[in-house]
């Protein structure tokens, strides 16, 4: 092979180096199937088992040899300075809902508007809105005692209550911030946290609407009872009016959620209207994700202090579990983040980038496609949606040099692909999945009706998602956010 004649001996090393190096696709590929396989054969922690890749990928892909692993924690570090305080922030204020009692509150008072005959409905939408801030294990512990208990009092409806309950929580779980998983793919494809927020509960509403009649489907195919726990009491409710208020217990979930939005819609409406740029300015500063949650975790630990009548040292010891819990979830995400940090390193958007840039409307729509459909793979093959979501959108990120590329290529919103994603981790759901043993344990279920029931439930779940985000991005392709 001739060498150019103007290259020095340590730029001839490095040209011989690269024309050796291993293919983009292969280490991708690699990459994929390194983390796969030591969550699924070795069992290894989710953070070692991307932190393992990331470093392993970084050392196949191109780059100054001295740079290929602090360039790794670097990544990591990014990841963590952009979502760590938020996923804190959420735990706290998930917390903080199930201590004061707010969470109960929220699920009584949706029975009360909705009717004793609407129950599953209002469970549904109970675990749609809890599982925005707290996580869907703690959402299914909590609604399920009241699914028990409506079930018994009416003499029917447990599976379609059960059902109902994961539907909704696993929605939001996987579609709306600040949940860990949709959090950290927002941060991976450059879509912005607000806009993130209303596409995912403008999607999750009419795909837990589509799935419902589903569930009801499922009660009449399979009865089951409501059968007691092995060697366990239920703990009985706390009183009504030990509950504070549904305006105060609200408060910690629907305040960032608005204060978000807000400074979202005005950054858009003030392209249009620079009289705005006051009020653009104080929502950009009140909206920023971190100080809305802030706020919201000040008020949700206020309310637990006057519900519980806490003091400041057991409130420090609440917030410390819940911080203590956070951690590890800020771990794997920022480790998400780094394994597709160095996935990007490998070249693999000028690889792609040359087939995806030829391509039509139909052609970038079909990106989200493919979103969807690996993340169901990488769902399938580990379990865990959170780890699937941050895989795919590694992937996919890397594919593109910028935002602005993706933009280009897709023909729509990055923010239909984050959720494509996010609804592909809720395929498919089985033994591999800690979900599915909560499930399947909470409800008192054997592994072949958890099967039969849930696991499909979640597929369709993840399936109506996509539909409608597919639906959004054909019909509006700006996601109401161009201009």
């Amino acid at each position: 092979m001739l060498l150019p004649a103007s290259l020095n001996i340590s730029e001839i090393r490095t040209y011989r180096f690269q024309q050796t190096m291993v293919s983009p696709v292969l280490v991708l590929l690699f990459g994929i199937g390194l983390v796969i396989l030591l969550i699924v054969v070795v069992r290894l922690n989710a953070f070692l088992s991307l932190m393992l890749a990331a470093f392993a990928v970084s050392l196949l892909a191109p780059g100054d040899w001295g740079e290929k692993i602090s360039r790794v924690t670097a990544a990591f570090g990014t990841t963590a300075g952009n979502i760590g305080v938020m996923i804190a922030l959420a735990a706290v204020i998930g917390k903080c809902l199930m201590e004061s009692g707010s969470a109960d509150r929220i699920v009584r008072t949706c029975l009360r508007v909705l009717g004793e005959r609407r129950a599953p409905i209002a469970l549904m939408a109970s675990g749609f809105v809890l599982s925005i801030p707290v996580f869907f294990d703690t959402v299914f512990y909590l609604l399920v005692p009241l699914a028990r208990s409506f079930s018994r009092m009416m003499r029917s409806g447990y599976v379609l209550s059960i059902l109902a309950i994961g539907a909704g929580a696993a929605l939001t779980h996987t579609l709306v911030p600040p949940t860990p998983g949709p959090l950290a793919v927002a941060g991976l494809l450059g879509v912005d946290v607000g806009h993130m927020i209303l596409m995912g509960i403008l999607v999750g509403v009419p795909a837990a609407v589509l799935v419902f009649p589903f569930l009801n489907v499922f009660e009449k195919l399979c009865p089951l009872p409501v059968r007691p726990y092995p060697g366990e009491q239920e703990t009985p409710p706390r009183p009504d009016q030990e509950l504070p208020p549904f305006w105060l217990a609200s408060a910690p979930v629907i305040l960032p959620v608005i204060l978000i939005s807000a400074n979202t819609i005005l950054k858009v409406l003030a392209k249009q209207n620079p009289q705005l740029g006051p009020a653009t300015l104080v929502a950009s500063i009140m909206g920023d994700p971190s100080l809305a949650l802030f706020l919201a975790a000040i008020v949700a630990m206020g309310t637990t202090v006057w519900s519980r009548r806490l003091s400041l040292t057991e409130l420090g010891r609440m917030t410390e579990e819940a911080l203590m819990s956070a951690g590890m979830i800020i771990l794997i995400t920022s480790a998400g983040g780094a394994f597709g940090a160095m996935l990007r390193q490998t070249g693999i958007s000028e690889n792609v980038g040359h087939f995806v840039e030829s391509q039509s409307q139909a052609g970038g729509l079909l990106l989200l496609v493919i979103g969807f459909l690996v993340a169901a793979v990488m769902k399938t093959a580990q379990g865990s949606s959170t780890v699937a979501m941050l895989t795919t959108a590694g992937i996919m990120g890397s594919l593109f040099k910028t935002p602005e590329a993706l933009v280009q290529y897709l023909h729509c919103h990055p923010v239909y692909l984050a959720l494509s994603i996010g609804a592909g981790s809720l395929v498919f759901c089985w033994m591999n999945d800690s979900g599915f043993w909560v499930v399947a344990r909470m409800s008192v279920w054997n592994e072949t009706e958890a099967l039969k029931l849930w696991t499909v439930t979640a597929a369709l779940a993840g399936v109506a998602g996509f539909l409608v985000t597919f639906l959004f991005a054909w019909l509006l392709p700006g996601a109401f956010f161009t201009g």
